[in-house]
């Protein structure tokens, strides 16, 4: 009996699941549950973190993630009509920026701007102290995704909208703030969202400018408690309190994406 394509594509995605299930079975099973529970998951561990581990370390992060974010929104913003600009030395200058910022790890431009600003300008220091090192050295590479992000964004909308403005008398810039980047943010939120993700993470970095019990962030935190307890479930604890921020963040994304789907 000849089987029709339908029932042959069943068939193969039920096995498909079934050998699926099957691996996980045979790793669940082949594992040692009572040594990892004893090495990731110990509760008396994880509860002696608590509460500092939400009411500073995860405040924290969450702080410098929403700073450097509005940091490098604006800045992106600034490179990217830059690099759409008619005027030469401004495309150069904002080119040359993104490819130098998209190219340097943010490990390095973070301890630049921690460590080098002071020594090229002793006299003045970055407003906010680590507050505010945080905000510009993460915001500085942030500013350099966003910009071609943004960038990206305005070329999307049709030159048609521009034009028209311009027919009704609005200035080039009134043009630009009133009817173009309007729309071109509805378009690239998705990705600027992302971007919120990505600096979530980044600020795991931040321990290279020498945080404080009051300024230290998740990451500084989960290790200063596992070199205290010598036992690792304070980076399991760490990792879920970042899930706590990212995955909610990534729900907005992939609903975001879907709505505009249906918009287009």
């Amino acid at each position: 009996m000849k089987l029709s394509r339908r029932r042959r594509q069943r068939i193969l995605r039920v096995a498909g699941y079934v050998v699926f299930g099957l691996l996980i079975l045979a790793v669940a099973g082949a594992a040692d549950w009572g040594q990892l529970s004893d090495a990731f998951f110990r509760t008396d561990v994880a509860g002696s973190m608590f509460p500092e581990a939400i009411t500073v370390a995860l405040r924290n992060t969450i702080l410098y993630t929403l700073l450097a974010f509005v940091f490098g929104l604006t800045l992106g913003l600034i490179l990217a009509l830059m690099r759409l600009s008619s005027i030469l030395p401004y495309r150069w200058f904002a080119t040359g920026y993104i490819e130098l910022f998209r190219g340097l790890p943010a490990l390095l431009v973070l301890f630049m701007v921690g460590y080098g600003v002071p020594l090229a300008f002793p006299a003045r220091e970055i407003p906010g102290g680590l507050y505010g090192s945080v905000t510009v050295g993460l915001g500085l590479t942030a500013a350099a995704y966003m910009a071609e992000t943004i960038r990206a964004g305005i070329q999307a909308v049709p030159k048609g909208q521009l034009e028209a403005a311009r027919t009704l008398g609005m200035s080039h810039l009134r043009a630009m703030i009133s009817i173009v980047l309007p729309q071109a943010f509805r378009i690239v939120i998705p990705p600027l969202t992302n971007e919120i993700i990505l600096l979530t993470k980044d600020t795991s970095l931040v321990y290279v400018l020498g945080v404080t019990p009051a300024t230290i962030e998740l990451t500084k935190f989960a290790g200063d408690a596992l070199n205290q307890r010598v036992n690792p479930t304070p980076l399991v604890v760490a990792g879920l309190l970042y899930l706590v921020i990212t995955l909610p963040l990534s729900q907005v994304v992939r609903r975001l994406e879907h709505r505009a789907a249906r918009e287009r």
